[in-house]
């Protein structure tokens, strides 16, 4: 079930502790476009369908990554792409996004996803030790 764009960006504009909207769905943008580029397949395409469509495409449509990013160098590159964060700001942004996709996600599709990812991942997604 795909969950509603509002929805979505409450529950990451919650967790982050946005001031704004904007600031939630820019956070949403990057990381999910950064994700995308770490999914493959199936994965991708469930994960997809179960987030608001504006999302979705941002997700199947993702930043390209030459080599799968450890989670450190995962939350590197979000400071990178999002102006005047640090890796700070950018750990929390992750945390935000990725917690917020898990739960839209549900246990199994999160499992299927942190596979596909190297390890570490388990905390970004709020799910320490789940795979």
């Amino acid at each position: 079930m795909r969950l509603p764009w509002q929805t979505f960006l409450d529950q990451v504009g919650e967790r982050g502790d946005y001031p704004t909207p904007h600031e939630a769905e820019r956070a949403a943008r990057t990381v999910l476009a950064l994700l995308g580029a770490h999914l493959v397949g199936d994965v991708r395409a469930a994960l997809a369908a179960r987030l608001p469509e504006t999302f979705a495409v941002v997700l199947l449509n993702p930043l390209q990554a030459a080599e799968p990013l450890s989670p450190e160098r995962f939350v590197r590159a979000t400071a990178a792409w999002i102006e005047g964060a640090t890796e700070q700001t950018a750990a929390w942004d992750v945390s935000a996004v990725l917690s917020t996709v898990a739960d839209a996600a549900g246990e199994e599709l999160t499992s299927r996803m942190l596979l596909q990812l190297p390890p570490g991942y388990d905390v970004l997604f709020g799910r320490p030790h789940s795979v």
